[in-house]
């Protein structure tokens, strides 16, 4: 991992670079497509200071051009054969079918377990919820997810701290 002042100076170049391929200062955007904007350039500047390393930042990458896709009108290609989705929508289904029939054999608890069982029911279904928050979350195991979800943490607070200091910077600007 590296210190956070040079993925804040990344994050930084990668969005004023992102903010000018969008245009987002034009005359003729509403405010909610100026903010779709700059939402989608902070994303994508914040998944590209990582440089894919992460599954997360893929997932956004990939959001993203889905984004940019259903906006732009272009009808998207259907994966290959074998590609990357393919497989994770594969391992989806054969996770659901195993989900199903386990479910099915399930037995009633004694009493000496339904502590240890309403544990595991409130961490599944915490785990969930953070698989729902971090971007890819719902492909990841939970050993990946809290090892990813530590790194969109703090990519997360160096976005807010660059967009913090922009804001600053621009407020002393406009009052000089």
């Amino acid at each position: 991992m590296r210190p956070p002042s040079s993925l804040k100076k990344e994050i930084l170049k990668n969005w004023m670079m992102g903010l000018k391929v969008c245009n987002w200062s034009s005359k003729e955007m509403t405010l909610l497509e100026r903010k779709k904007a700059i939402k989608l350039s902070a994303d994508i500047a914040m998944a590209s200071a990582r440089n894919g390393a992460t599954f997360w930042s893929r997932a956004l990458i990939a959001n993203a051009s889905k984004d940019m896709i259903t906006t732009s009108k272009l009808t998207p290609l259907p994966p290959l054969q074998g590609s990357r989705t393919t497989r994770i929508t594969r391992r989806k289904r054969i996770l659901v079918r195993k989900a199903r029939t386990s479910k099915n054999n399930t037995r009633r608890p004694s009493e000496r377990c339904a502590a240890s069982l309403i544990a595991k029911r409130l961490v599944k279904k915490r785990t969930q919820v953070l698989k729902g928050l971090v971007p890819g979350g719902k492909y990841m195991d939970d050993s990946h997810l809290i090892r990813e979800t530590l790194d969109y943490m703090i990519s997360l607070q160096a976005q807010v701290h660059v967009m913090q200091h922009l804001a600053n910077a621009t407020d002393r600007a406009l009052q000089q």
